[in-house]
């Protein structure tokens, strides 16, 4: 149902390293890049990520109480990609672990502190 999701930046360049570097850990590349307007996707059919800075002209802040998951194929891949965004600067907001009967995840926020997860279910 969810086509992409939207992130809002203030650096579009620092925004646009930080995730073709942890999105491509997923296969992702770059499927749309209007320079203000970036979409990355493992394919042009399934859903994207999206950053941009705001059409408005105002900065970017972050939405309190959104998230965007990232559905990854293991439990190791989510360790993997919880490590990757730190590495790339990111901040922790939950190491990975066991959040609940079969659901896997680690939280952190990126460099503009937007806050994602990966997570495997099984």
């Amino acid at each position: 149902m969810i086509g992409y999701v939207t992130l809002g930046t203030n650096d579009i360049d620092r925004a646009a390293g930080f995730y073709d570097a942890l999105l491509g850990e997923l296969g992702a590349t770059r499927f749309m890049d209007f320079g203000t307007f970036i979409a990355w996707a493992v394919s042009p059919d399934k859903p994207a990520l999206a950053v941009t800075r705001p059409h408005d002209g105002h900065p970017a802040t972050v939405g309190n109480g959104v998230m965007v998951a990232l559905a990854v194929n293991s439990r190791d891949q989510v360790d993997a990609l919880h490590a990757r965004a730190l590495a790339l600067g990111g901040r922790d907001e939950g190491a990975p672990g066991s959040r609940g009967e079969g659901f896997y995840a680690g939280y952190f926020r990126d460099l503009d502190g937007n806050k994602l997860n990966a997570f495997f279910m099984g």
